[in-house]
């Protein structure tokens, strides 16, 4: 008896693993959808209160609209002492130099540690990786006292200057990481044919990083756009605001929060990064693909 039922267990399996087979990328598609569903209903839920009125927003939690208010995206425009503009141009300045600094000044600090020979190059390199584990809230407060003295608070100059001296050093690392995977034969070849090292780097290591520069530039126009902190710490006129404090402008304790005209301009204030993200995806992974993994 327990002859026969082996074999017709045995190919009752073997005719059920196709089934399982072919459901389980199906699972497993519908598990992601699922929770891609979950992490994107605080941005959706922001998006359809953005066009609610200002009481139905938080009486209301799901996702169904009775009515669009669209008048929130003309009254968060004008709603602070300049147009919504104005402060998406200061953000955009803070950026542009953030971007510009952390590309010339990581790329060359990446060429240092990859390819010339110093003294003390391995501590160097030690030390420069230990400063990404310093969390920001420790060098705040020297760094502002720094920033003071020299007469560049309330400038742009403190977010824009740190990025132009290498401060970042996730960025160097990664740059780094790429750099030695390229062959040291390409700088021989330019080294015989009369090439120092300014002529190697921007004519044969500069252009093959591509991969690197675009990620370089994709973290930092989100971290820097996103920014609040430091923006917060050193910008106190209301018209150097970038974008993250003038949305902190829009909550006063002192008169009802205009919660709609909030979160309109929030919405405005994701497109650029959205787009940033659109437009370098493809850069963006195969930067780290080619970099994190050496």
């Amino acid at each position: 008896m327990t002859d026969l039922a082996t074999p017709r267990a045995a190919s009752a399996i073997r005719h059920r693993n196709p089934v399982v087979r072919a459901l389980r990328p199906v699972l497993r598609h519908v598990a992601l959808i699922l929770l891609a569903m979950v992490m994107l209903y605080p941005v959706v839920w922001m998006v359809v209160s953005s066009l609610r009125p200002n009481s139905e927003i938080f009486r209301n939690p799901g996702l169904a609209l009775d009515g669009l208010q669209i008048q929130n995206y003309s009254l968060g425009w004008d709603a602070l002492g300049a147009p919504f503009g104005h402060y998406l141009l200061n953000s955009a300045i803070v950026v542009l130099g953030a971007i510009i600094g952390n590309l010339v000044s990581c790329s060359m600090a990446a060429y240092a540690f990859a390819r010339l020979e110093f003294t003390g190059k391995r501590w160097w390199f030690a030390i420069m990786l230990g400063t990404i584990m310093l969390p920001i809230h420790v060098i705040i407060v020297p760094q502002y006292i720094m920033f003071s003295q020299a007469g560049w608070v309330n400038t742009f100059l403190p977010l824009i200057i740190p990025k132009m001296l290498a401060t970042d050093a996730f960025f160097v690392f990664l740059m780094v990481q790429f750099i030695r995977g390229l062959p040291r034969e390409l700088d021989e070849a330019a080294r015989i044919d009369g090439a120092g090292h300014p002529r190697i780097f921007l004519r044969v290591i500069l252009p093959l990083m591509t991969p690197a520069l675009a990620t370089t530039t994709i973290f930092t126009f989100i971290w820097t756009w996103n920014d609040f902190f430091s923006q917060l710490i050193y910008l106190t006129d209301p018209e150097k605001y970038t974008v993250p404090v003038a949305l902190r402008s829009f909550v006063d304790a002192t008169v009802e929060t205009s919660w709609g005209s909030m979160f309109a301009m929030s919405v405005v204030s994701l497109i650029p990064i959205f787009l940033a993200f659109l437009v370098g995806q493809r850069y963006l992974i195969r930067g780290i693909a080619t970099t994190g993994i050496k």
